[in-house]
């Protein structure tokens, strides 16, 4: 009898855990971006105004030889239209582009 009972028991715990764990994984929010991301997206970075060290530290994958020749392109061809002009500038792919897309405006 006490065999059973202590088995009985232990099955009881066991079933109780795994209902707490199911309930508590369900009840979890998804993650959300991160902080860095939310407040780029607040306060984009305006393509026709920064400047080079601005860029290098804002941007994903942009170093100083990225960042001064999106500053140079500006230069020459004058305020960017758009975003995807972005494109036009040497070493700067799609890849890139969507990667810091959230970040970036042009009219501010």
């Amino acid at each position: 009898m006490l065999k059973t009972t202590l088995q009985a028991l232990l099955f009881a715990t066991i079933a109780g855990m795994s209902l707490l764990a199911t309930a508590n994984e369900t009840t979890k929010t998804p993650a959300t971006e991160p902080v860095a991301q939310q407040v780029a997206e607040l306060n984009p970075i305006n393509l026709n105004t920064a400047d080079a060290e601005t860029l290098q530290r804002e941007l994903s994958g942009v170093g100083a030889v990225k960042a001064q020749a999106i500053v140079a392109y500006r230069d020459t061809h004058g305020e960017f239209a758009s975003v995807d002009e972005l494109l036009e500038v040497k070493g700067i792919g799609e890849a890139l582009l969507e990667r810091n897309r959230s970040k970036l405006t042009v009219n501010q």
